[in-house]
């Protein structure tokens, strides 16, 4: 496991762990895509119909050369077949039922094995929760902007009350304002190092993940002043795109038709979000299947799994990548009870929450629930993580 990922001494000492690389991914037979198709230029924020076009071109391109390379397997890489291959994991250990703890898009494969197998489940522990239910692409951009802004303003919050912030006593919208419309104008940064507004948002909300949020805010500051991305950032925090198209467009049916819907999309988002104007996480997922060449081989449903089997939802309250509320729905769909971490960040179960812990940890090993409406007090964020500043491993789709 990665550094920051790991389980509880309690849960390592009951359990012989075993991690999987999902298809397609990691040591697992890769998806391999085009250099070429993949570094070509992407107008992810198209700014008219040309450039919208061009988004189709760069997509369609890049899924036919994931096609041509690496074979039926980019195209049969969505979660249905993931939980099929869990449970031939489990059959080959021997295990009569799966003990099984996911995390981010790991919620979707442990969700969909209830679905399919609720005979064959021992206990499963699903941490930062997709909601597979959205139908729409609007209520999926939506929703992943409006955790964006709530936690920005946590952020904010957090540099008004904390005097080790390097904006503390400033105004923090202004600032990002500034940086913003400099974003826009192709102006921030060094004439080698420029940040669109596509990157600059990014390297802001992956600072939510931990949070990070004192490492953020010099890094405000170092931009503010005209130092390069890198600098300020770091070179390894500068986002690498991945050709995770294949997997998340195979689970998800997200239209986007034409540049006047896009753009109506943008707008409407910048209300949601008048300080990060969208989400790059959910904006990428949704403009990056715009166009993709691959059928939609496990699109959207409510989540239906059979009263009675042993589940367990966590979910930090101000979560950047799984919005609090996909929880919410997943637990009302399932009937799983879900515990809310009243924290910040991805992954509440790696917060130094003992609260968490606790109850994570007494599901998986004897199976004994918190019960319904279990709330775990956050924890601040300069002593809460296991994974500061570790990101999500570089497989994981969210």
């Amino acid at each position: 496991m990665q550094s920051g990922w790991t389980l509880s001494p309690k849960v390592a000492a009951r359990f012989d762990t075993v991690g999987f690389d999902p298809r397609g991914v990691g040591e697992s037979t890769a998806i391999k895509c085009g250099l070429d198709e993949l570094t070509a230029k992407n107008p992810v924020l198209p700014k008219d119909s040309g450039e919208f076009r061009q988004l189709l071109a760069y997509n369609r391109a890049l899924g036919r050369s994931c096609d041509r390379i690496t074979g039926p397997l980019a195209s049969r890489s969505d979660t249905r077949g993931v939980v099929r291959d869990m449970d031939a994991i489990r059959a080959a250990l021997g295990d009569k039922k799966l003990t099984y703890y996911g995390v981010s898009y790991g919620t979707l494969m442990g969700q969909q094995y209830a679905e399919a197998y609720p005979d064959r489940v021992r206990a499963l522990v699903l941490d930062s929760n997709m909601d597979h239910s959205i139908r729409s692409t609007w209520e999926f951009l939506k929703t992943e902007t409006q955790a964006t802004q709530e936690l920005f303003e946590q952020f904010t919050g957090w540099c008004d009350r904390t005097p080790s912030c390097a904006l503390h006593d400033q105004d923090v919208s202004a600032v990002v304002a500034g940086l913003y419309a400099r974003a826009e104008r192709g102006e921030l940064g060094t004439p080698d190092d420029r940040l669109d507004p596509m990157a600059f948002v990014g390297l802001i909300s992956q600072n939510f993940y931990g949070p990070t949020w004192g490492k953020l805010a010099k890094s405000l500051v170092d931009l503010r002043d005209g130092k390069p991305a890198e600098a300020s950032f770091g070179k390894d925090d500068i986002p690498i795109p991945n050709p995770f198209n294949s997997i998340f467009c195979s689970d998800w049916r997200l239209p986007v038709t034409s540049y006047p819907q896009l753009d109506s999309y943008r707008r409407a988002l910048a209300r949601v979000s008048p300080d990060l104007h969208f989400s790059p996480l959910g904006w990428s997922a949704a403009a990056g299947c715009a166009g993709w060449p691959s059928p939609v081989r496990n699109p959207q449903h409510p989540l239906s799994v059979r009263p009675g089997v042993p589940m367990l939802m966590l979910n930090s309250r101000y979560d950047p990548a799984t919005p609090y509320g996909w929880a919410v729905r997943a637990s009302q769909q399932s009937g799983a009870p879900l515990l809310t971490y009243e924290g910040w960040g991805h992954g509440a179960y790696f917060k130094k929450s003992q609260c968490v812990t606790d109850a994570a940890d007494a599901f998986l090993i004897d199976g004994t629930s918190p019960g319904r409406g279990k709330h775990c007090p956050a924890v601040e964020p300069s002593v809460q993580s296991r994974m500061d500043g570790v990101r999500p491993p570089a497989t994981q789709l969210y």
